[in-house]
C-alpha cells in the first residue's frame, strides 16, 4: 500500500518538472482567454478549458456579446432538407444510381410537408427582415405572426401575395398595440405596393382580428407629434405646444373626420417651431410626414383660424 502511494507521489512529482509553469517567465499572470489558459506576461499557452463561467444576461448587448451559438433550425416544417445537387457533403460526385434515389426521397418528402408548413416556411423570415428592417419590437413581432398565422389557416393568402399579407398582418398589429408607424413606411419597407397592403388589412381587420379579439386602433394626429418633432430634433416644450394648439384647435370646431393625421400633427409642429424661434422649413416637415407642402400650408391655416 504505501509503495503505491510512493509511485503515485513520483508520477506527480514528474509531471509537475514537466509541466508548462517550467517554461513560462518569472512572474506567470495566467488568465482564461478564448477557451484557452494563457500567460498574459510571455503568452505560454497552458491546457484549453472547455466549459467557462455562465453568468446570466440580461441586457440585449450582454445576450449578443455572450451568445456562442445560434439556433439551426426554425419551430416548424420539416427538419432535414434533401437537396437536390450532384455532390455529397464531401463535394465528391454522386453516380446516377444515388441521384435517382435522393430525388425520389425528395419527392417523397415534398409530399408529405403540408400547404401551411411550406407557407410559413417562406413568411416567417419575410416577417423577421422587415420587424428589423424597421426596428418594431419583438411583442409586436409576436402578434403580428399570430395574425398571420390565423390568416393562413383560413387560407386567405391563396391566389394572393404573402408580401401583401406579411405587411397587413404586421400594420395591423403595430396598431393594435398603438406604435408610431406609418403605413407607408412598411410599404416602402416590404416593397409591395400600397394597394395590395390596404387589400390585405382590410381582410384582417374585417376576418381575423375580431376572431383574436384584437381592437384595431386608428392611428392620432397626438401621437404623430412626438415622433415628427423628435426627428427634426425639437425640444420637448415645442412638442408640448403643438400637442396643446392640437387640442385647443379641436375643441374649437377643427373637424378632423377625412384628414390625414400626418398633415395635422405636422402643421402643429411647424406652427410650434415657428412660434418658438425654432424655424423648420415646410419641405423638411413635410418630407419628415410624408406629405406634400400644399397638404401642411392648407392644415397649418385651418390651425390658425381655430386658434383665436
Amino acid at each position: 500500500m504505501n509503495e503505491q502511494y510512493r509511485t503515485r507521489l513520483k508520477k506527480k512529482r514528474d509531471e509537475g518538472e514537466k509541466s508548462p509553469l517550467n517554461n513560462c517567465c518569472n512572474k506567470p499572470s495566467i488568465e482564461s482567454r478564448d477557451g484557452n489558459k494563457v500567460c498574459l506576461n510571455c503568452g505560454m499557452i497552458f491546457e484549453r478549458t472547455f466549459v467557462g463561467n455562465e453568468r446570466r444576461a440580461y441586457t440585449i448587448e450582454e445576450i449578443q456579446n455572450r451568445r456562442r451559438t445560434e439556433p439551426r433550425w426554425r419551430d416548424f416544417g420539416p427538419r432535414t432538407m434533401l437537396p437536390t445537387t450532384k455532390t455529397d457533403s464531401k463535394g465528391k460526385s454522386i453516380g446516377p444510381k444515388e441521384q435517382a434515389l435522393f430525388s425520389r426521397l425528395s419527392k417523397i418528402q415534398n409530399s408529405l410537408i403540408s400547404s401551411i408548413e411550406r407557407n410559413f416556411w417562406e413568411a416567417k423570415p419575410k416577417l423577421k427582415m422587415l420587424t428589423s428592417k424597421l426596428n418594431i419590437p419583438e411583442y409586436i413581432s409576436e402578434t403580428a405572426w399570430k395574425i398571420y398565422s390565423l390568416v393562413a389557416k383560413k387560407k386567405l393568402t391563396m391566389g394572393r401575395s404573402i408580401n401583401g399579407f406579411i405587411a397587413g398582418a404586421l400594420y395591423a398589429a403595430i396598431r393594435v398595440h398603438n406604435f408610431p408607424r406609418l403605413l407607408d413606411e412598411i410599404c416602402e419597407a416590404s416593397l409591395t405596393p400600397r394597394r395590395t397592403v390596404h387589400r390585405s388589412l382590410a381582410m384582417i381587420i374585417r376576418d381575423v382580428l375580431p376572431e383574436l379579439k384584437l381592437a384595431y386602433q386608428p392611428i392620432t394626429a397626438e401621437k404623430l407629434v412626438f415622433r415628427f418633432g423628435n426627428e427634426l430634433d425639437l425640444p420637448i416644450t415645442i412638442q408640448k405646444n403643438a400637442i396643446n394648439m392640437l387640442i385647443t384647435a379641436s375643441k374649437n370646431g377643427l373637424k378632423r373626420t377625412g384628414k390625414d393625421p400626418k398633415g395635422l400633427a405636422a402643421a402643429c409642429i411647424y406652427i410650434a417651431a415657428k412660434e418658438g424661434s425654432m424655424r423648420k422649413t415646410q419641405s423638411k416637415v413635410a418630407n419628415i410626414a410624408k406629405i406634400t407642402e400644399v397638404t401642411l400650408r392648407s392644415r397649418a391655416k385651418q390651425i390658425r383660424n381655430k386658434l383665436f
